[in-house]
């Protein structure tokens, strides 16, 4: 069997996330049902993360292991985004070492988190609305107080199964572009609902309920009670997943 990493993307509002649940339609259940449709076989595929209910993926990679001539690959591609729903794209299909793991090689994920203050007829189902004045200086302030911690605790879904709450962050700041503002985070690694955590907790700084010194104390408590309500799924977007070089294989790349 030979490894590859599909790399892939899509809009997340009508699935239950991207893992397999009991009681919903998942991206990673559709892409498993399409492999196998095709490959006549039960086929399963690993993510390299777990994006939550409605949030979107603009480059999401998983692996999976078939026995197939890298010729192939086209025609597989091809035929996976015929049977996909229209919310899934596969852009591509690459050959990688046989132990390389989509979830645990990642070095870098990152994410960006999308707001306006402005009506937009065209994309209210990909942005969150927010209300009033909010001081981004302010929040990018609060976002370089990150990267002093390395516990996220208070940012983390509560009774998850990691084993450690530990995280590095190497990017977090809001930008604007045009009439949108994004928030761009890269980590080594994310718990459960952090990045959303982060951001409704900056929105509490951005709306001048929560001080500098209020935001650090929020990271100090460990404590999820103590961060803001989480931001809504719909606007946050996982765009990049880092690897080394060295697990890619030699007849394509990336």
């Amino acid at each position: 069997m030979k490894r590859y990493f599909i790399y892939l993307g899509y809009n997340g509002k009508n699935f239950c996330g991207w893992q397999n649940q009991p009681n919903g339609v998942s991206v990673q259940s559709c892409i498993e049902k399409a492999l196998s449709t095709i490959m006549r076989t039960p086929m399963a595929i690993v993510g390299a993360g777990r994006t939550d209910a409605g949030v979107h993926a603009k480059l999401m990679i998983a692996h999976v292991d078939f026995e197939l001539p890298i010729a192939d690959i086209p025609q597989l591609q091809e035929k996976l985004n015929r049977l996909l729903p229209k919310e899934i794209a596969i852009y591509n299909i690459v050959p990688v070492c046989a132990d390389a793991h989509a979830r645990f090689d990642a070095t870098a994920r990152t994410y960006h988190y999308v707001v306006t203050n402005q009506k937009d007829p065209f994309n209210f189902d990909g942005v969150a609305k927010i209300y009033g004045e909010y001081d981004f200086e302010a929040m990018n302030a609060a976002a370089q107080i990150l990267f002093e911690y390395i516990d996220f605790t208070s940012f983390s879904k509560l009774h998850t199964d990691v084993k450690t709450n530990n995280c590095v962050i190497k990017k977090a700041y809001w930008e604007q572009q045009g009439s949108l503002w994004v928030f761009t985070i890269q980590a080594d690694r994310f718990l459960r609902n952090m990045v959303r955590a982060i951001v409704g907790t900056l929105f509490e700084v951005g709306r001048g309920k929560l001080s500098l010194a209020g935001f650090r104390a929020v990271i100090e408590a460990k404590d999820r009670g103590r961060a803001g309500s989480s931001a809504p799924g719909q606007a946050l977007y996982l765009v990049e997943v880092d690897y080394p070089e060295t697990i890619f294989g030699t007849e394509l790349k990336a």
